[in-house]
């Protein structure tokens, strides 16, 4: 088991970035952004998918997780909330993430849809979005926003419970939670799926008993589990290809 699970912890901590890429722009609102677009192999058009970074910034481990998802055969595009900047601690994430305007990372993200849809190896009716920590609260915002967004993946980021608020979801939601995090109280978790299923809105939620915040990432020292990470990956992996391969 021990080999097992160090396997694991290798297999999620070594960088591969296996899918072609490279960094592209286009507007948002009156200001030109970029992103680092991954491309899978094969004759398109294939599904398209936001990769939505965490409070540290568009960094290696986001791209990472894009390239893999391209790997899946999704046009992944890894977008930057931050203008090109990178947290490399605590306190600039905290900056970093207070930074930035609601009302312009919600242009960001619409911009970044309009992207993809633009593509012409992108089909326009399977586009779907995820992200991690801050960035899996942003995922949620583009539900709200989007009413064409056909699959959406909530990583412990930040929830709405009201009626008010979920009445705008019109895609299906899978959200991975852990048990333990501190900051997405497990009440509003169960209350967040309760009252989308008592709608009728698809909804599939995880929730990892002993893992804190970003378990599913590696450089969380503290707070990482591998085995944790490793099945809701294949969560994830399933719940893209049903909504999105379709």
């Amino acid at each position: 088991m021990k080999m097992v699970r160090l396997a694991l912890v290798l297999l999620f901590a070594m960088p591969a970035f296996a899918a072609p890429s490279k960094t592209v722009f286009y507007k948002s609102g009156d200001d030109t952004v970029q992103g680092v677009l991954y491309m899978p192999e094969g004759k398109g058009p294939f599904p398209g998918l936001i990769v939505i970074h965490e409070w540290w910034g568009l960094n290696d481990w986001v791209k990472e997780q894009a390239s893999r998802l391209a790997d899946q055969g999704y046009v992944a595009l890894a977008i930057d909330l931050y203008r090109g900047k990178v947290a490399t601690t605590p306190e600039e994430a905290h900056e970093l993430s207070r930074g930035v305007p609601d009302d312009r990372a919600v242009e960001d993200l619409g911009a970044a849809v309009a992207f993809l849809k633009s593509l012409p190896d992108v089909k326009k009716s399977r586009i779907g979005a995820i992200g991690w920590c801050m960035g899996g609260g942003y995922a949620l915002d583009v539900a709200f926003e989007d009413p064409t967004l056909a699959a959406d993946v909530i990583n412990y980021g930040h929830l709405a419970t009201t009626e008010t608020s979920l009445q705008k979801i019109h895609t299906p939601i899978l959200g991975i939670f852990g048990g333990k995090d501190q900051g997405i109280p497990i009440a509003d978790v169960k209350k967040f799926e309760q009252n989308l299923k008592a709608m009728g809105k698809p909804v599939e939620i995880h929730i990892y008993p002993d893992a804190g915040h970003a378990f599913e990432n590696p450089n969380n020292a503290h707070g990482y589990r591998a085995e944790d990470a490793a099945d809701a990956w294949q969560q994830t992996v399933r719940f893209l290809a049903a909504h999105l391969k379709k």
